[in-house]
């Protein structure tokens, strides 16, 4: 099942498992593969059952006019919710609203996932700033049953109730890195 969901952009690829970059060199590559500990199909592991995408049409919200990810059902406290899933990449995008950090290495290599051109649902994740006190899910690295490491996104310790907008922190580097008067 990999039909683009509603709302998709046509400008973006609709992806369910990570393509690599050029960049990730053999070892990082093999990292982020890693070892199988129990194979499982991967239908369902995207969690696309859990979310829906909807357009924000509220004026008061920061991304009134744009698109933002809704629980489809009720979610429970601590619960995986969808896997983050673009392009894995080892080179510096910073014109990208949707890279993300997957790994860091201690030598400064770093790992991420960018879902700018290609992507799942879980691109369409806002920040909770103006929307909500605070975040009702984050973002937690995790090894899938495949072994692979991903960036997952996780319920807090509240229910997402069904038709709430899923929001994560994006962090304050992320808007520093924005902020042209900060």
């Amino acid at each position: 099942m990999s039909h683009k969901p509603r709302h998709w952009p046509d400008n973006v690829l609709y992806i369910q498992d990570c393509p690599y970059h050029r960049s990730v060199p053999k070892h990082a590559r093999d990292f982020v593969l890693g070892t199988p500990t129990i194979k499982r199909s991967r239908q369902g592991q995207s969690g696309r059952a859990n979310v829906i995408i909807r357009a924000i049409t509220s004026p008061e919200h920061p991304a009134f006019g744009q698109y933002g990810l809704f629980a489809a059902r009720k979610i429970s406290p601590d619960t995986h919710i969808i896997d983050y899933v673009g392009e894995i990449h080892c080179e510096e995008r910073p014109d990208s609203d949707y890279d993300i950090s997957l790994h860091r290495y201690q030598d400064g290599l770093s790992i991420g996932v960018d879902a700018s051109s290609m992507g799942n649902e879980a691109r369409f994740i806002n920040d909770f700033r103006g929307i909500r006190p605070k975040p009702n899910a984050s973002f937690a690295e995790r090894r899938n049953g495949d072994g692979e490491l991903t960036m997952s996104i996780r319920s807090s310790k509240d229910i997402i109730k069904k038709g709430e907008e899923i929001l994560v922190s994006y962090g304050k580097s992320w808007w520093r890195a924005r902020s042209n008067d900060s």
